[in-house]
Formats: structure tokens, C-alpha cells, sequence
């Protein structure tokens, strides 16, 4: 007997097309299996170059694709679809199929099935902290941190899903009675930034899951793997298809946050970013009257006045100026500090900053990582240039690492206050120092502002404490700390910061309708 052996060039045209199909589908996942490994994970099969429609991992029908980049090298990290208007709509219509089944379990099913998912990010910290630091760049601590951070809020809703509770109003009518309940809004758009690529989304996506939504999820084109993971892991805890979906996309982005906006079937949208875009989705969801949630801009003040505890002040300014390299919409932005103690503070600060070192986020001597992009640095080189061309003196830092998207963490003094970073959110490692003398006058610096996300001061006079927490217009206030993010607190602004809340007793709420049910002839 005689065996033939053909090439597979011979064999091709012999094949039927099913069968060319899976071996060009087989092909391709060996290819994905390959980049995925490249990423270091402990469990590589978490790394998806695919969107997600209706529980299946597609591309874009047109083949397109995003390449994503390490801001620390610059090198390719890999590819995700380039997604459109149609890929959009199909993930509307697949969250609009599941919202029927996923809307009437049980607040305990969806309760387990939470935890299931907590237990799971648990259980692949280091994997799910790593990726974040390849994707965003900052360092693995704060990588494993915001994934800590990011499980919280899967934890929380967990347990406030079992707690949205309705009422009974008592009627003025004998034979009457008032009930409330609440039930999910239905599908959910959710847009989502690259500065905490995992924990901005389970923020959301956690509320709208124990509520009994379903999502589509548009993460930032800069980090969408950590996005993918999650949804990823929610279909591992036994989230159903369909009731999350994930839309990667760059160039498209305006058709695609337009549709998923204005697209009668969605019901709520919720956003965090720039104060612009989040003012443009706002127009575009009103119109059909959707229920909103915008976190926006901020340009936090944080005043350190004559009676602070100076080192504990300084610590503070560090965490709060200098997370994620400055890149976070709570950093301090503008830091007022009382003229009797401004030069031991300045002097302190700067110490402690020329300290730091830059450098790739998986390097364990680092301590800062890259910004996410050149845009970044411009912005940070811009404001800096601004300040000292009307008077500010640079006391550490103040420039840009050539050809990379490393900036110096810098200190700025004696800076006017019609300084441009006064005005504007820096997002960068630069802490900008301005000096003040009486409380009225740091209150209406602090105030002079059209956004008001959260304020940081420090004092220990209480009525001090008091007075100054309730007349600065943001909507939190840290009073001798550095830190205010939680899962349990309702996190957002005033002004031009954004609508709603999120986290804490308050976030499901976002999402749920209230609904009377008046009972007559008792």
C-alpha cells in the first residue's frame, strides 16, 4: 500500500470551505495563544484580542484592528478589533435579549454569581495586577493595588443586591396602600478611561449587575485588555451571554459612543472622563431622556493651613499628587499652602519627590511609572513652561524624558495664580505650590473653579474642620488625609463634575426605577 503525502497548498482546493474555515480558525487561535503568552500571566487564556458580542469573542467584520502599546517601551502589546456602528448594535440587541432572563433572577442569584467573580480576581491577583501595569504603565504595586481596589466594588454590590429594598407610604385612605419597589433600568451603556482600566469599570458594571442590568462595555482603546479579562472572568462565575458585552474601538469612536447614547434600546449611561465628552454624551442621551451617570473633571484643591500636622500633610500630598503618576481625577492639583509654614512644607515635599524614581512598572525599584502617552507629557511640559514664565521656580524635576512617555515628578513654587495649572487638570506628576495667608482667601482660590469633584485640606482645629469642609464646593472633602476612594462611599462631584454617584448605598440606585404600586379596595 502506497501513502501520499500532500502539502497543504495541494490539499486547499480539495477542502470543502467549512473545513478550510476551522483550520484558519485553529490558526488563529494558535496565533492568539502565542501573543498571549508574551504577556507573562500565570493563566494566559485570560488575554482576549477579541470583542464580545452575545457570549461569542469576535473581531470586526471589516478586519480592522487597535494596536495597543506598553507606555513604558512603546512596544506592541498586541491587537484588539477596530469595532464600528454595526458590531455596536449587535452587542445593544444581543444586552437587550439577555435583559429579560438576567432581570428576573433572583438579587441571591446575582448575589453568588458576584462573589463567584470576586473570588475569581481573587484568585488571579497577580495576573490581573500585571496587566494593568503593562497596559497602563503604573507600577506593579499600584497594578495588584487597583485590582484590590477594582474586586471591592464586585464584592460590594454583591452584597447591596440583596439590600434594595422598596417601601411602604402610609395612604390617607383607609382602604389604600402606597408600595414601592425597584427594578433594573435595563440595558447599560458604559464608557470607561485608561487611568484605572479595570477598577472605573467594575464600578459600573458592578452596580448594574446586582441591580439586574445588562451592559455594554466601550473600555479605552489605550487599556481594553483588562476589560476583556473581567468579562473574561464573569463568564467563568457564570454570567450569562449576553448580559456583558465589550466593544473595543479607536477611530470609531464617535459612531460608536453616539449610538450607544442615543439608541432607544439602551436605558441608562453611565461615564467617566473629561468634562467635554461627558457634557457631549449628556446632550446626546437626552435625546431620549436616559438616566445618566457622568464622574468628570476634576482640579482638586489641598490647602494645608498653619496648624497642620506637616509631615503627616507632606505624606498625604504624596499619595494624593503622585498615584499613577498624577494620572487620577482625585489628585491634587493645586496645592494652597499657608505662608508660615509654606517653606518647610515646599522644602519637605521636594525632598521626598527627588527621591522617586521613574522607570518601567515591573522594575521593583521603581516607584513611578510612564504617562499613558506623548499627549500626557506635552500637557504636564505646557503647564510647567506657563507657571515659570510668570514667576514660578522649579524646585525638583520639571522635564520630560526624551523620546519616551517618562516625566520627571516635579515641584513647583511660587506660583501666581493665574497660572494655567490653576485652571486646568494637569493629569501629570506636578505638584504646584501656592501660597495663601487667610482661610477666606484659600476658600475662594480653592472655589474659583467650574468643576467639583473632591477637595483635600489639613488642620487640627476643629470648627476649622467644619467650616472649610462645608464651604468647599466639591463633592468630597478629605480632611487630614490624602486618600478618599472606597467601594462604600458615594464617589462623585458637583458643578461641572459630573452627575450621580457611585459606590456605596447610594450606586445601585443609579440603576434601578422606582416603581409605585397602589393597592385599592382593602
Amino acid at each position: 500500500m502506497i501513502t501520499h503525502r500532500l502539502s497543504s497548498s495541494l490539499l486547499s482546493p480539495l477542502l470543502k470551505p467549512q473545513t478550510l474555515l476551522i483550520s484558519s480558525q485553529l490558526s488563529c487561535r494558535r496565533m492568539a495563544s502565542s501573543q498571549a503568552s508574551a504577556f507573562g500571566l500565570k493563566d494566559p487564556s485570560l488575554i482576549k484580542f477579541q470583542g464580545l458580542i452575545d457570549g461569542k469573542w469576535v473581531d470586526a467584520k471589516d478586519g480592522a484592528k487597535i494596536v495597543v502599546k506598553n507606555p513604558a517601551s512603546n512596544q506592541e502589546l498586541g491587537t484588539v478589533p477596530e469595532m464600528g456602528l454595526a458590531e455596536t448594535e449587535e452587542a445593544i440587541a444581543a444586552a437587550a435579549k439577555a435583559f429579560p432572563a438576567w432581570s428576573t433572577t433572583t438579587a441571591k442569584e446575582r448575589h453568588d454569581i458576584l462573589m463567584k467573580m470576586y473570588a475569581l480576581m481573587q484568585q488571579h491577583h497577580d495576573d490581573l495586577g500585571r496587566l494593568i501595569t503593562l497596559e497602563n504603565g503604573k507600577t506593579l504595586t499600584e497594578g495588584k493595588g487597583e485590582n484590590t481596589y477594582s474586586s471591592s466594588f464586585i464584592e460590594w454590590y454583591a452584597e447591596e443586591a440583596i439590600r434594595t429594598y422598596g417601601e411602604q407610604i402610609p395612604s390617607a385612605f383607609k382602604n389604600v396602600r402606597n408600595i414601592v419597589i425597584k427594578q433594573p433600568v435595563g440595558v447599560v451603556s458604559i464608557m470607561t478611561p485608561w487611568n484605572f482600566p479595570s477598577a472605573m469599570i467594575t464600578r459600573k458594571l458592578g452596580a448594574a449587575l446586582a441591580a439586574g442590568c445588562t451592559t455594554v462595555i466601550k473600555p479605552p482603546p489605550e487599556t481594553p485588555f483588562s476589560a476583556l479579562a473581567l468579562a473574561e472572568l464573569a463568564s467563568r462565575a457564570g454570567v450569562p451571554d449576553g448580559v456583558i458585552n465589550v466593544v473595543t474601538t479607536e477611530k470609531n469612536v464617535a459612531a460608536v459612543g453616539k449610538q450607544m447614547c442615543e439608541s432607544p434600546i439602551v436605558k441608562k449611561v453611565t461615564f467617566t472622563g473629561s468634562t467635554p465628552v461627558a457634557k457631549l454624551l449628556a446632550g446626546m442621551a437626552a435625546s431620549t431622556l436616559k438616566k445618566v451617570s457622568l464622574e468628570a473633571g476634576g482640579n482638586a484643591p489641598f490647602i494645608v493651613f498653619d496648624d497642620a500636622n506637616i509631615d503627616e500633610a507632606v505624606a498625604a500630598a504624596i499619595v494624593c499628587k503622585f498615584r499613577g503618576s498624577g494620572q487620577t481625577c482625585v489628585c491634587a492639583n493645586r496645592i494652597y499652602v499657608h505662608s508660615t509654614v509654606y517653606a518647610e512644607f515646599a522644602s519637605r515635599l521636594a525632598e521626598k519627590v527627588a527621591a522617586f524614581k521613574i522607570g518601567d512598572g515591573l522594575d521593583e525599584s521603581t516607584t513611578h511609572g510612564p504617562l499613558i502617552h506623548s499627549r500626557a507629557t506635552e500637557k504636564v511640559t505646557r503647564h510647567i513652561e506657563d507657571a515659570v514664565s510668570k514667576g514660578a521656580q522649579v524646585l525638583v524635576g520639571g522635564k520630560v524624558v526624551e523620546n519616551t512617555n517618562f516625566f520627571q515628578p516635579t515641584v513647583l513654587s511660587d506660583v501666581p495664580s493665574d497660572a494655567l495649572i490653576n485652571d486646568e487638570e494637569t493629569f501629570g506628576p506636578l505638584a504646584a505650590l501656592v501660597k495663601f495667608d487667610t482661610e477666606d482667601e484659600v476658600i475662594k482660590l480653592a472655589n474659583a473653579t467650574e468643576v467639583g469633584l473632591a477637595g483635600y485640606f489639613f488642620s487640627r482645629d476643629i470648627g476649622r474642620a467644619w467650616r472649610v469642609a462645608e464651604r468647599l464646593e466639591v463633592g468630597m472633602v478629605a480632611v487630614n488625609t490624602g486618600l478618599i476612594s472606597q467601594a462604600v462611599i458615594p464617589f462623585g462631584g458637583v458643578k461641572e463634575s459630573g452627575l450621580g454617584r457611585e459606590g456605596g448605598p447610594h450606586g445601585i440606585d443609579e440603576y434601578m426605577n422606582e416603581k409605585l404600586i397602589v393597592f385599592g379596595g382593602l
